[in-house]
């Protein structure tokens, strides 16, 4: 019996072969943390250890409230910039960078057979290049920065086929919302999933990035795509270390195999609140909303920011309702302005923002008043997500946001692409 890309890839670190459900000791290749490293430090300290095992192997990203909106987060920044400095930590990137998944990606830690841990539970972004990456928690953060090491069990994986063709007007968020709508928030707890078919194989690096993000909210603890000619060509030129490019054997035994044609798939939203509350669009067409939010770490990069353009150029903003707009990165901010993108968003009545976390978390920068109603290309809609307990959040892709700030309620985004 052939082996997973998981078992593969835990073998290569640990030395020997592996079997889905082993606990082993590992010492992953990155551990990533961002404006939590505050607090992290600080369980670090009650460690009684002076200094961090292997610093080159620690990358801190500050993206969730940033500029700090208030006093306490700016003597968070402060305490994480002097810690980073005491350690000898060079990985760092400040406020002016942007989200962690999306930075960490595209300076080049995120490559193939890698094992990357990280302080955010959407540090499963890393595997649409073919690395095995999962959120853990702040002590266990804290754990690897004194020792260098972990344990970990051997998750069993379950691969999902995606297979036909996207219709006109679907996307790769359409694709992950279906899927969880399907399975279910729980339908991959602690497992891997590995993504797979002609459609998988076709999405965009960015693309792809969607689907490995929101494999958390399948309850996955990594999700992932096969390295390819397409990831190769991303790494090439940006990777910080060697790699090796693993993938599944043919014959590799997989806990559960799951089919998805999404041939006839329509725009998904995810209705407030969990986020495997799934329906076609049709079923919630008309309802009214105040706010729309274009970024976030799921969705956006460059071919989000351009949909949105796309859609909303020569046309307006609806009186009364407001659309904030985050590129993923201070990388992606400048193609996009290079493009003329946020010239036209801004003419049609957008809020250009920083690049960062935003809202999505309700720290700052566009929360969510009482019975407000928020259309979302973010990855979670919980009460209290984006503010107020009493708000509402849909979850859609950036071109059903974009039609949907137009006319002021939930729309199908179908009409403006033809």
């Amino acid at each position: 019996m052939g082996e997973t890309f998981v078992q593969k890839v835990f073998s290569k670190k640990v030395g020997k072969k592996v079997v889905h459900g082993e606990i082993v000791v590992l010492e992953p290749d990155y551990v990533m943390s961002h404006d939590n490293a505050a607090p992290i430090s600080k369980i670090f300290d009650k460690f009684g250890v002076e200094k961090v095992k292997y610093p080159e192997r620690i990358v801190i990203i500050l993206d969730h409230t940033v500029p700090a909106p208030t006093e306490v987060e700016a003597s968070n920044h402060k305490l994480i910039r002097e810690f980073v400095k005491k350690q000898g930590i060079t990985n760092f990137y400040d406020i002016n960078n942007g989200i962690c998944h999306q930075v960490l990606s595209e300076k080049g830690y995120a490559l193939p057979s890698k094992i990357i841990l990280g302080s955010d539970s959407h540090t499963t972004t890393y595997g649409a290049f073919g690395a095995f990456s999962a959120g853990i928690g702040r002590t266990e953060v804290a754990s690897i920065w004194a020792t260098g090491e972990l344990w970990m069990k051997v998750p069993e994986v379950h691969k999902f086929i995606i297979k036909g063709k996207l219709p006109e007007g679907v996307f790769a968020k359409d694709v992950a919302l279906h899927i969880i709508g399907k399975i279910g928030a729980d339908g991959a707890t602690y497992k891997a999933v590995e993504f797979t078919g002609e459609v998988a194989e076709n999405f965009t690096i960015a693309s792809r990035m969607v689907l490995s993000n929101m494999a958390a909210e399948m309850g996955a603890k990594a999700g992932y795509f096969l390295p390819d000619e397409k990831t190769l060509e991303y790494v090439k030129d940006i990777a910080k270390s060697d790699y090796e490019v693993l993938t599944s054997d043919p014959d590799a035994e997989y806990e559960k195999i799951v089919e998805f044609d999404v041939s006839d798939l329509t725009p998904q939203i995810a209705k407030p609140h969990t986020v495997d509350n799934v329906s076609p669009i049709n079923e919630v067409l008309g309802t009214k909303i105040h706010q729309g939010l274009i970024g976030t770490c799921t969705n956006g990069r460059l071919e989000d920011l351009e949909i949105a353009a796309k859609i909303l150029k020569g046309r307006k903003v609806k009186s009364g309702v407001r659309c904030l707009v985050f590129a993923a990165s201070m990388q992606e901010f400048i193609k996009a302005l290079k493009k003329g993108i946020f010239e036209t968003l801004a003419e049609s009545g957008c809020i250009i923002m920083n690049p960062g976390c935003g809202p999505c978390l309700g720290a700052h920068e566009g929360v969510l008043a009482p019975g407000e109603v928020a259309i979302s290309t973010a990855n979670r809609n919980f009460k209290g997500r984006m503010g107020s307990r009493e708000a509402f959040i849909y979850l859609a892709s950036p071109a059903t946001v974009a039609a949907s700030v137009i006319e002021g309620e939930i729309t199908d985004p179908g009409k403006y692409l033809l």
